[in-house]
């Protein structure tokens, strides 16, 4: 069986959950970003993706919150 299947057997029943990352820019200036997510170390890695500064500077994350 392919791995696509064994991803939606094992992830059909998981339910995404809302996370906001928080991180300060070279100004010192606090931003968010919100993502949902399976937990905070998706969130991080999709705030990554979809952010060029923090996936420049992945250590300006201030906080992962989940908003549950």
């Amino acid at each position: 069986m392919t791995n696509l299947f064994w991803y939606l057997m094992i992830y059909k029943n998981t339910s995404l959950k809302p996370y906001t990352v928080q991180y300060k820019d070279f100004q010192n200036i606090l931003s968010e970003n919100c993502f949902y997510a399976l937990d905070a170390y998706e969130a991080r890695k999709l705030a990554m993706q979809f952010n060029n500064y923090i996936h420049e500077h992945p250590n300006c994350i201030m906080l992962i919150r989940n908003e549950l």
